[in-house]
C-alpha cells in the first residue's frame, strides 16, 4: 500500500513540475497580442506571434527548447520583432480558452505556426516554425521576411 501511495504522489508531483515548466513563457516573450501590437507600433517593429501547444505538440516543444528559449535567438529577434507566444496547452485550459479566439481569427490550423505582422498589425506572412529548426535558420528566415517588407 505504501508503494502505491508513493507512486501516486510521485506521479502527481512529476506532472505538476512538468506542466509548470511548460506553462512559463520564455524570457523576452509576451503573451498579449494587443500589447505586442502597441509595442510594435511604438518601436516600429514587427510582431512575431507563435501559436504553440507547449505541453503536447512535439515540434512546438522542440522549437521552444532549441530556438525560442535561447538567449541568442531572443536577443537577435527582439531587435526587429516583438515576440508573442500564444499557447494552447492541454494542461492549462484557461490559457487555451483565452487564446482560442485568436486562433479562430487568424485561422490557425497547425502548430507551431508563426504569424508575422507589421507595426500596424497587418499580416505580412505566416509559416510553420519547425521548417526552421535551428537558431541560425530561423533568424535567416526572419531576415528574408524583413527584406521583403516595406517596414524597414
Amino acid at each position: 500500500m505504501k508503494a502505491i501511495t508513493f507512486l501516486a504522489a510521485f506521479t502527481i508531483g512529476s506532472a505538476a513540475i512538468i506542466s509548470s515548466a511548460f506553462a512559463s513563457v520564455p524570457e523576452g516573450w509576451s503573451t498579449d497580442l494587443d500589447k505586442g501590437f502597441a509595442e510594435a507600433k511604438k518601436a516600429d517593429k514587427f510582431v512575431l506571434a507563435e501559436f504553440t501547444g507547449s505541453d503536447w505538440c512535439p515540434p512546438c516543444i522542440a522549437m521552444r527548447k532549441n530556438v525560442f528559449s535561447k538567449k541568442e535567438f531572443i536577443d537577435a529577434a527582439a531587435k526587429h520583432f516583438v515576440l508573442v507566444e500564444l499557447d494552447f496547452p492541454r494542461g492549462d485550459k484557461e490559457t487555451a480558452e483565452k487564446n482560442q479566439p485568436l486562433a479562430e481569427k487568424y485561422k490557425i490550423d497547425a502548430f507551431p505556426t508563426v504569424v508575422i505582422f507589421d507595426s500596424a498589425g497587418k499580416e505580412v506572412t505566416r509559416f510553420t516554425a519547425s521548417q526552421y529548426p535551428s537558431i541560425d535558420a530561423f533568424l535567416a528566415h526572419l531576415d528574408k521576411v524583413r527584406e521583403r517588407s516595406e517596414l524597414d
